[in-house]
């Protein structure tokens, strides 16, 4: 006699809860890679992309040959690496592997299906078992919420981790400029240094400078010469760490062309009061500390709920002789608290949230520790800068024009000359710096209170004007 392997209803009821709570959890359409995007567009007005498919690879190819296309500024070299930096997309797959965790949280393990036949003499024996693993079924919305947790600490993370690059863009575009300027300083320098080198061998053959005079403007020019090689060395050095933070290579690593000077300074300095609060609530890596918290919170709480039983699976058996004929029944299968009652499982449950709360003490104390840092190092560095331009530079200027009327007429040596050239190399070199590494504290104060400046309104003006004709002064006296 054919007997069905299971009673058709009941396997039906099963399948179906089965279906129902397997399909709970899916795959969202954005990976949540929009928390980037918004971050992105919210905080520094920009786009970053995903990229998954070549149709992604060359639409941000050709967004990048729009960019380089023509002079690079700022604003350009962050978006260019907003798109292009690979170890930025690598962090954005840390999205899809956080999500890949939560829909398998919300997901029941498959159900064990086990059937056995054994016959002895004239008895058939057949043995059929379906079980299903309860706990998991039991313990699926917590852990859900658990994974949930994680998915949105990771994408602000991934957020987080694109407002890093963005500051990893502007330093290096900001050093890279700089660099440049300084080179093509140097070149003036050395030009003016040689003509000057030519100058003293002329005077000498006619007899009107000594050997001595001779050999300290050669020696200026030696040094001016060292000097120049250096600073083209540190400006490539920049160029290309800057090539690397915007992911470029090939063609598109030598195509951009950078501007021949920093950004003037602001006209006025912003007052920026209360930033520590700004940055609690603006920060990302310490709104993604708090959701590590509530996520290990719940770890806890569900350490706690299963500490005496860890295990629990029910099972459905049908079984058939021929001396009995058929049998069904059903069994549960629970693990004995017999040598490990849980503890060491809670106790490891709640070090961990003991570890993570301090953490986020941490992150929040090093935070505003970092704002303060970083509000000191904005204000000193502008009015360092600001003193550079009102004040050391036309200084200077005025120096070397009036110790240049005083050589012309007699009255001051050429050691007087050269010595003053050093001085108002060094003047505007620290000039350029200065204004460097304004635009550096600048950067880093946006970092350390969540990738931008409370809305403020700032005129510019220029910096370097007094340095600019101080050095066209210096090789035409030289």
């Amino acid at each position: 006699m054919s007997r069905p392997l299971f009673p058709t209803p009941r396997v039906l009821a099963i399948a179906a809860a089965v279906l129902l709570l397997a399909g709970c959890t899916t795959f969202s359409k954005d990976g949540g890679f929009a928390t980037v995007s918004s971050t992105a567009s919210e905080r520094l007005g920009k786009d970053t992309a995903l990229i998954t498919t070549d149709q992604d690879r060359n639409a941000v190819a050709k967004r990048t040959d729009e960019l380089l296309a023509k002079p690079l500024d700022l604003d350009d070299a962050v978006q260019i690496a907003l798109l292009n930096n690979r170890g930025l997309q690598a962090a954005y797959s840390e999205l899809g592997i956080a999500e890949a965790d939560l829909v398998q949280a919300g997901r029941l393990p498959n159900p064990g299906f086990t059937f056995s036949r054994t016959h002895g003499g004239n008895d058939l024996s057949i043995s059929r078992t379906f079980t299903l693993g309860l706990m998991n079924v039991l313990t699926m919305p917590l852990a859900t919420r658990i994974e949930s947790r994680r998915f949105e600490r990771t994408r602000l993370l991934a957020a987080d981790a694109m407002l890093k690059v963005a500051a990893d863009a502007r330093r290096a575009y900001i050093n890279a400029v700089a660099a440049k300027q300084s080179a093509a300083y140097a070149v003036q320098v050395t030009d003016a240094a040689q003509a000057s080198a030519e100058l003293a061998l002329r005077m000498q053959q006619a007899g009107h400078f000594s050997k001595l005079e001779y050999a300290r403007a050669q020696a200026f020019y030696a040094e001016t010469m060292a000097q120049g090689v250096r600073a083209q060395q540190v400006a490539l050095a920049a160029r290309e760490k800057l090539t690397r933070v915007m992911g470029l290579w090939g063609s598109q690593a030598s195509q951009y062309a950078l501007p021949e000077r920093l950004p003037d300074l602001p006209r006025e300095r912003a007052e920026l009061p209360d930033l520590e609060r700004f940055a609690m609530n603006n920060r990302l890596d310490i709104q993604a500390a708090k959701l590590q918290t509530q996520s290990v919170a719940s770890s806890l709480g569900l350490s706690k709920a299963t500490r005496f039983i860890n295990a629990l699976d029910v099972g459905y058996q049908n079984n058939f002789t021929t001396s009995d004929g058929r049998e069904q029944g059903y069994e549960i299968s629970v693990e004995i608290p017999v040598f490990d009652w849980g503890g060491a499982k809670v106790a490891r449950a709640e070090a961990i949230y003991l570890q993570s709360a301090n953490r986020l003490g941490e992150t929040a104390i090093d935070a505003r520790s970092e704002v303060r840092e970083a509000y000191s190092a904005y204000i000193s560095d502008y009015e360092l800068a600001r003193h550079y331009r009102d004040e050391v530079v036309p200084i200077r200027k005025t120096i070397s024009n009036e110790l240049l009327l005083r050589y012309n007429g007699m009255l001051a040596s050429v050691f007087e000359l050269l010595a003053d050239s050093r001085e108002q190399i060094g003047a505007v070199n620290s000039a350029i710096d200065a204004l460097k590494d304004y635009w550096l504290a600048e950067t880093d104060l946006q970092l350390a209170l969540g990738g931008r400046l409370p809305p403020v309104a700032l005129a510019a003006t220029p910096l370097l004007p007094a340095a600019q004709t101080a050095s066209s002064n210096e090789s035409k006296g030289q």
